[in-house]
């Protein structure tokens, strides 16, 4: 078994860090974070603050070509998902593991047909939600990198990572059926991140407020209904075992959804109603709630750009 040693990580944002400031304590020599040209001036000009930490890493930009990866984490944005996976072809070998930290169920497959389904493994970040501002990023080191295949054939990629995550102090978890596991993290973020989004509300306040909670479960039952068509088993006991993981979560936290909305960010609403929606069609399930739920997320981006070209003519 060949182990991982050489690490690439693309995308520092709010999870992205976490896991680059952990692999970068234990060897910095081994960690390389993949940015293009601009986002190389700004880093380095105006580094991540990570818990009080400033973090300086070594950098490289896209056209390398002296590096190669054991280990690629991506760990953009979903709108950066395909500029991620076209920068990251120079680091790839013949046994490289990428593991896709991005939210929703469908980086994995863009991964797949990219790259072939030998060098994905399925695995998803849960734990508590990091704050952002800026360049400054606040985590309770609350995280845990959920991983694993419905392959047998993947095995020895599920032992290389293992390996190294326990070598390095990465919290991870191996359920017995990621799917369905991918798929609950999935309809948790569909159901409580863009519902907090619009309504501005901290989990605690979700949990309090019993229409709230209503239209939750009516959200979850879209995503049931589609994870059920898509192949994904033991459906039946998804929504209340998405309720159950909404009460782990700290009371005051935020989602990142409403983070984003906060700060005037484009939000992930096209990987989370815009995926339900698409897939309902597909497999021609109405989902009412996701449209909704898409309008309103969309709607209160236009008016957040609109006021910001507004101030910026007034400047």
């Amino acid at each position: 078994m060949n182990i991982i040693k050489n690490v690439l990580i693309c995308g520092i944002g709010a999870i992205g860090s976490i896991y680059a400031d952990k692999i970068q304590r234990y060897d910095n020599q081994s960690l390389r974070i993949l940015v293009d040209k601009d986002r190389l001036k700004r880093y380095v000009d105006n580094p991540t603050i990570f818990n009080g930490r400033e973090l300086n890493f070594n950098y490289v930009l896209p056209d390398n070509k002296d590096f190669k990866a054991d280990l690629i984490i991506i760990a953009t944005k979903f709108e950066g998902l395909n500029e991620a996976l076209n920068n990251i072809k120079n680091f790839v070998k013949n046994d490289t593991i990428i593991l896709s930290l991005l939210n929703g169920v469908t980086s994995e497959w863009l991964i797949a047909e990219k790259y072939g389904r030998e060098k994905l493994l399925y695995s998803y970040f849960i734990g508590h939600s990091a704050v952002r501002e800026g360049r400054t990023i606040v985590h309770d080191d609350v995280n845990t990198i959920v991983y694993g295949s419905e392959n047998a054939n993947d095995s020895e990629n599920v032992e290389r990572v293992r390996e190294y995550f326990t070598r390095v102090g990465i919290n991870y978890s191996i359920p017995d059926d990621i799917l369905h596991s991918l798929w609950l993290k999935f309809m948790l973020n569909v159901s409580a991140n863009q519902t907090t989004a619009i309504l501005g509300l901290t989990f605690g306040e979700l949990l309090e407020n019993k229409k709230a909670m209503n239209f939750v479960r009516n959200v979850l039952k879209e995503v049931q209904t589609i994870a059920k068509a898509e192949g994904v088993k033991n459906t039946d006991v998804m929504i209340e075992e998405t309720v159950a993981n909404l009460h782990t979560m700290i009371p005051e936290g935020k989602t990142s959804m409403l983070q984003d909305v906060e700060a005037g960010r484009k939000t992930e609403v096209d990987m989370f109603a815009g995926t339900v929606i698409e897939l309902g069609a597909k497999h021609h399930i109405e989902t009412p709630y996701n449209k909704i739920l898409k309008e309103l997320i969309d709607i209160i981006y236009e008016k957040q750009q609109l006021e910001r070209n507004r101030l910026l003519v007034t400047f």
